[in-house]
């Protein structure tokens, strides 16, 4: 990943924009984007390429680089979005098929990876950062003999570079060739002595030909260099304690957990060695995270199981061995051990049973082995069930490094809904932003005695200048108007202003009494519609955040999406009358996407997301720039389980400025391999 990073860097420095422009705003703009690139300021740098892109829709450079900076911010499927279009505009451009194939291999298609890096080879055959980057993909895809020819040809041109000598190295020691991925090894070493990877590998070599104290000491080294390098600490923790060295591997695992909390594999390792120790309770509560990280590990049920015979809890034992057998059927030992817990609950005919069941899978498995060891030999494997796991254990291939092993919901909230809010008149536009432009809402703001706008922003507690002073007015010509039973247009909009001053302070019955009483003098107005019935939701949303009773969109740790609801009171909420008053603005003022995506909220939180993915659609049809409409469908979508489509819409949230969606899309859209 390091040497990617080098290979955008390079890039941004090394490429100019082929076309000329002779605007100097253009000029600035590929500057301060690049610049923002090499800085890691990825969102900015979109904002730039998204500028020059309205500017000059031929500039196949600007989507080269804007692909680069989604590719850095998770969006894999915008960045290649992005590189389609450069090439579209440019076919025969090298580094577009170049950066295009590093992300298609990300996301687990190597051939059309290899196809593109083919491509780019053709046109560039002395460009050797391509042969690197193949060797990769060849490597991913484990095709390993592929890959050690391109890294031969890598490293022939640059013999100093000591990635090429790990990843060869790694190519060797899947082949099963030890020594010449040690030779590898070593020399990545020699050249780079202060890079923790190289220790850290070599040190797996070591331990695979048990010199122990060989691989304890690089480890020792690789630490060294890096104290925070998780890596190092597992790998440590797993020579220890096969050197017994118990408290050492603990105190390994703990450093691991303090900086990744949610790391499945270190949770379960530890919790292994816990409950060897007799230390059950803390055995307990690892298993329980790794169960709520990977609810379908077989043997975190199995071992967790051993942990409550031991305590006595054979109830317990019998559920969790009955939770592995519903997982893997031919699970003959689980069956054993289910027998002993229920022969301990006194269930003797069904313990028989299931010590019959157990047989019966044993006998089966030796006819179809040949294996005669007996009962060592329980179905599926002779490995001992209570081993600690290594990272080139099944287990660990998926879960060890992967963003979503998180030990806890992480709750993925609505982007709010729009209406009118106090402006405080301090924003500045930036050149080009796309904004909806709208006279009504112009003439509407401009009639409004205190400063308001049109924006999804929760109310703020910076005030516009001389608020106050302005409320204070707003009040004595409002009870002026009333004393002399003033009605029309001219009182609703003071009615209006004390609203939307109201809901500043959250005096919510009092701003919806204001804003109906606005709809009484002018009940044609379509904006006192859409404030009223964001009043009333935010009003249900209050309240239930009182008695936390919220529902909300939740992710779970394995990328799927459900429903939840934070519940201590049966209170059942009625958004009835908010998209009541929302469909009748959207009647009143069929062309504004406001209101249609505002329903797309309030469905949502009614739950009919069928319907509320047709309200976000028809805003974005209506304001294709409308960022938070891509950003909410694409949750929905999610939660529908359509990811792939849901992907696609916070890509678009993303490089329309909706942060947020990148960190949605890191935990969420990437693949895992």
């Amino acid at each position: 990943m390091n040497r990617l990073k080098r290979l955008f860097c390079v890039a941004i420095l090394a490429m100019v924009s082929v076309a000329a422009q002779a605007q100097y705003d253009i000029d600035q703009f590929f500057y301060r984007g690049r610049q923002m690139l090499i800085d890691g300021k990825y969102s900015s740098a979109i904002e730039n390429f998204n500028i020059l892109a309205r500017l000059d829709s031929t500039l196949f450079d600007a989507y080269f680089f804007r692909g680069i900076a989604k590719y850095n911010l998770g969006d894999y499927i915008g960045a290649e979005k992005d590189f389609n279009t450069s090439l579209r505009l440019n076919p025969i451009y090298t580094p577009a098929y170049h950066y295009r194939a590093i992300t298609l291999s990300r996301t687990g298609k190597y051939d059309m990876a290899l196809k593109d890096l083919a491509e780019a080879v053709d046109l560039r055959p002395s460009y050797t950062g391509l042969y690197f980057s193949r060797g990769v993909t060849y490597f991913l895809s484990q095709q390993f003999e592929k890959a050690v020819k391109d890294f031969n040809r890598f490293i022939k041109a640059e013999p100093k570079a000591a990635d090429a000598y790990l990843n060869r190295g790694a190519c060797y020691l899947y082949l099963g060739d030890t020594t010449k991925a040690l030779n590898d090894y070593n020399k990545a070493i020699k050249i780079n002595t202060f890079d923790p990877e190289g220790y850290i590998r070599r040190s797996r070599i070591y331990a695979m030909q048990e010199k122990t104290d060989e691989a304890l000491t690089d480890l020792d080294m690789a630490i060294e260099l890096d104290s925070l390098n998780t890596f190092a600490f597992f790998n440590r923790a797993l020579i220890r304690y096969d050197k017994s060295q118990i408290q050492g591997a603990l105190e390994d695992l703990n450093t691991v957990l303090e900086q990744e909390p949610g790391n499945a594999l270190t949770l379960y390792n530890r919790a292994i060695i816990r409950a060897q120790i007799g230390d059950y309770n803390n055995a307990l509560d690892d298993y329980d995270r790794v169960i709520a990280v990977n609810p379908n590990n077989v043997l975190a049920y199995f071992n967790r199981a051993g942990v409550f015979l031991e305590m006595g809890r054979f109830r317990d034992a019998t559920d969790d061995y009955s939770k592995a057998i519903s997982l893997y059927p031919d699970f003959a030992k689980a069956y054993m051990n289910r027998s002993y817990a229920k022969s301990q609950l006194g269930q003797f005919t069904s313990a028989k049973k299931d010590a019959e069941i157990a047989q019966q899978k044993i006998r089966e498995y030796q006819l179809r082995t040949g294996d005669s060891l007996g009962q060592a030999m329980f179905a599926d494997t002779t490995r001992k069930y209570d081993k600690l796991l290594a990272l080139d254990a099944d287990f660990a291939k998926k879960d060890f490094d992967n963003e979503l092993l998180q030990h806890r919901d992480v709750d993925i909230r609505l982007k709010p809904l729009f209406k009118f809010n106090l402006s405080s008149n301090n924003g500045m536009r930036m050149a080009l932003e796309s904004k909806w432009e709208d006279k009504e809402i112009e003439k509407f703001t401009g009639e409004i005695p205190i400063p308001v706008e049109l924006n999804s922003i929760k109310n703020s507690t910076n005030l516009p200048d001389n608020y106050h002073m302005k409320l204070a007015q707003i009040m004595e010509e409002l009870s002026d108007k009333e004393k002399a039973k003033v009605q029309g247009a001219e009182i609703s909009k003071l009615y209006f202003a004390k609203a939307v001053a109201d809901g500043v302070e959250n005096r919510y019955n009092s701003a919806l009494e204001n804003y109906t009483q606005a709809i009484k003098n002018e009940p044609e107005q379509t904006f006192y519609y859409i404030n009223r019935g964001a009043l009333q939701a935010e009003m249900i949303d209050f309240i239930s955040s009182m008695e936390n009773n919220v529902q909300i969109l939740t992710l779970d740790n394995s990328g799927a999406a459900r429903a939840r609801v934070k519940e201590r009171s049966s209170m059942n909420y009625d958004y009835a009358p908010a998209i009541h008053d929302m469909t009748k603005a959207a009647k009143l003022m069929p062309k504004l996407p406001f209101t249609y995506y505002n329903l797309g909220n309030l469905y949502c939180l009614s739950s009919d997301l069928p319907e509320a993915i047709n309200q976000y659609t028809k805003a974005i049809e209506l304001y294709p720039a409308l960022s938070q409409a891509y950003f909410n469908r694409g949750l929905v979508l999610i939660y529908l389980k359509d990811k792939e489509k849901g992907c696609i819409d916070l890509s678009k949230a993303g490089e329309l400025g909706v942060q947020d969606a990148y960190s949605v899309i890191k935990k969420y859209c990437i693949k895992e391999e």
